[in-house]
């Protein structure tokens, strides 16, 4: 039930949070795009539309066009649980951006973040 109200929340508020997030910290929304990009295959115009649309966050994951093979290197543990445990598939890839979000806010170099 949990990951129902995760997934059915509005992916542009979730998505400022992200930002703001990073921001905090000194990065930049463009690094924290270019991220998502990279994490889902949405090219910078999809991803921009879907900030004007009423898309759910779980949508816009189930929708993506092309995740990145390399996000199975994604590790670690986000909000207490590791991402490897993650039983769930959709909650995982969402899982998977709030860590390399994590990462950004940390101040690791991108080509770490991506996984490159």
């Amino acid at each position: 039930m949990e990951n129902q109200k995760v997934f059915n929340m509005q992916f542009a508020k979730v998505y400022q949070l992200l930002i703001e997030k990073a921001e905090r910290k000194g990065r930049t929304r463009e690094e924290v795009d270019q991220i998502t990009c990279w994490l889902t295959g949405y090219t910078q115009s999809q991803l921009n539309d879907s900030m004007m649309d009423t898309i759910t966050y779980g949508d816009f994951f189930l929708n993506a066009p092309e995740p990145h093979p390399n996000r199975y290197l994604i590790k670690g543990k986000i909000c207490n649980v590791r991402i490897e445990e993650i039983e769930d598939p959709l909650m995982k890839e969402v899982r998977y951006l709030d860590k390399l979000v994590d990462e950004l806010a940390k101040g690791k170099t991108m080509d770490k973040i991506l996984r490159q």
